[in-house]
């Protein structure tokens, strides 16, 4: 994997959990930063398996509370699959939790620093914030930033800085948001995010066209 590449799921993965001041920013350590990877991923794998539990103990209710009809049977597989699926994500979260740092330390070259980049990216997201949400609204259709899922949300976030602020062309900002989308994001995640994102473009250079 690329180190640039790293580095935007580590600022991904980290970007809650570190502190939005500029000064503290600053003295976090890339240790620091996988850890708070870790963690996430972490609050991610027990929420995950909590719903999955939870979708099997519903199943499991509905198959003792019913006379066995096959509409019942039904609904009881469907929910058995869904929690199977979310436990298949769990797994992969914690495939990746146990990667990361490697992944980190194979990628810090010398010719470029994984955790400089990442802390520019978060820095930019936490500075620009008010000004990229505005992008962001503008380009969604019918729903607003506060409501996407937190991994959405970020992602987007972080593209856009990276266009608006880091001078990372649109389409490679769009298109390693799609593939941290694909790992991350829900099955359609990665179409809504190139969709949004492909609009933020669209309107960033009708506003701004190149001479």
């Amino acid at each position: 994997m690329q180190p640039r590449r790293i580095a935007r799921e580590l600022a991904l993965l980290s970007l809650s959990q570190l502190p939005s001041s500029p000064e503290k920013l600053e003295t976090q350590q890339l240790s620091n930063m996988v850890l708070a990877a870790v963690r996430t991923l972490t609050t991610e794998v027990q929420d995950t398996l909590t719903t999955a539990a939870a979708e099997l103990q519903r199943a499991s209710d509905r198959l003792l509370s019913s006379e066995t009809r096959a509409s019942d049977l039904r609904t009881s597989r469907s929910m058995v699959d869904e929690s199977i699926q979310l436990t298949q994500s769990a797994i992969n979260r914690i495939g990746t939790a146990l990667e990361l740092p490697e992944l980190i330390q194979l990628a810090n070259q010398p010719e470029f620093d994984v955790r400089t980049y990442a802390l520019q990216i978060v820095r930019a997201v936490n500075i620009h914030r008010p000004e990229i949400d505005e992008q962001l609204n503008a380009a969604l259709v019918d729903w607003q930033v506060s409501r996407l899922a937190r991994i959405d949300r970020d992602l987007l976030r972080i593209a856009v800085a990276e266009i608006l602020y880091l001078g990372v062309p649109d389409r490679v900002a769009i298109n390693e948001a799609v593939e941290l989308a694909k790992r991350y994001s829900g099955d359609d995640g990665h179409r809504f995010i190139n969709g949004v994102l492909r609009r933020i473009s669209e309107q960033t250079q009708a506003a701004y066209p190149k001479s």
